[in-house]
């Protein structure tokens, strides 16, 4: 049997089309499955399973459409099994325009991938993992480069309002029980040890942060800096293997960080204009409530103009 001559195969992709003549903003694939590296200390793993959508502008209105399989093969042969880094997603997206043989002048690259890291017990000598979904966006337009970061993390909230309800109730049961017989402090101590002196405990919830960052430029090795530099403004971050003395400071540090939506949004504002490598973002903080049935949410941004606060 003869095999087949790649070079004799037709391809429709070649025939001008001229009744719907129009350019398009983006064409290409999403969803491929693809192998990335990422170094750094706190990773659990260098060597990350990523999800990634690629395309290019068809900007010839007479081409009927894209080289597809170019950006799939551009994109194996240059990040499949390679570190991480600006230079090499500049260099493939350049190669991606370059490809499609000037059909094309703008490319754009979706990295999705979770980023687990490594962390410390609050006080035990022990430490878990903890997994982060990352979103990375690389635009390449006009011969410019545009970043683009989005992150999830999780932290605990402890309502303000709630906590002040629930030492009131303490204070008044401690005046019933002990406004009449005598009472010393070793007395007063054991009552509240006691499942007497658990009268009221304030509402509390695993919230969610979802940031958008705008970058000069991007560096995947500061990417478990970025996220620990996050979780320290907010103060209560959640936690991954825990013994009872962690535990316990845990839960002395949501006492000290009371906080409603529109404070842990304050606290992330106030740790990401301190970095000048973060041109703008956008931030939605969410507060999945246990006494309500809804959220209390706060969203904000460094430059209002540039997203819709509505």
């Amino acid at each position: 049997m003869n095999s087949l001559n790649p070079n004799t195969l037709s391809d429709i992709t070649e025939k001008k089309e001229y009744q719907n003549a129009s350019c398009l903003q983006w064409v290409g694939m999403e969803g491929i499955a693809l192998p990335i590296r990422l170094s750094g200390s706190s990773l659990a793993q260098e060597q990350l399973n990523a999800e990634v959508d690629i395309y290019v502008s068809l900007d010839d209105p007479e081409q009927k459409g894209i080289h597809m399989s170019r950006l799939y093969l551009a994109l194996k042969q240059q990040l499949s099994h390679q570190d991480l880094n600006t230079n090499r997603l500049k260099l493939l997206l350049e190669n991606c325009v370059a490809g499609q043989d000037g059909i094309s002048q703008n490319a754009k690259l979706q990295l999705r991938f979770p980023l687990c890291l490594k962390k410390p017990a609050l006080l035990s000598e022990y430490s878990g993992y903890q997994s982060y979904p990352i979103q990375f966006s690389l635009e390449y337009r006009q011969g410019e480069f545009f970043h683009d970061l989005l992150l999830e993390i999780p932290y605990s909230s402890t309502c303000p309002y709630s906590a002040s309800l629930s030492r009131q109730l303490l204070a008044d049961r401690l005046q019933q029980r002990f406004e009449i017989e005598p009472f010393d402090a070793n007395t007063i101590l054991n009552w509240i040890k006691s499942e007497e002196g658990s009268v009221a405990t304030p509402h509390s919830q695993r919230s969610m942060a979802y940031i958008n960052l705008k970058l000069e430029n991007f560096y995947p090795k500061k990417l478990p800096q970025l996220i620990f530099e996050i979780e320290k403004s907010i103060g209560t971050p959640v936690q991954t293997a825990v013994k009872r003395e962690d535990e316990q400071e845990f839960a002395r540090l949501n006492a000290e960080n009371l906080m409603f939506c529109e404070d842990a949004a304050k606290r992330i504002k106030s740790a990401l204009l301190t970095d000048s490598s973060i041109t703008d973002f956008y931030i939605k903080v969410e507060h999945q409530e246990s006494l309500h049935a809804h959220n209390a949410v706060a969203i904000d941004s460094k430059f209002y103009s540039r997203y819709n606060r509505d």
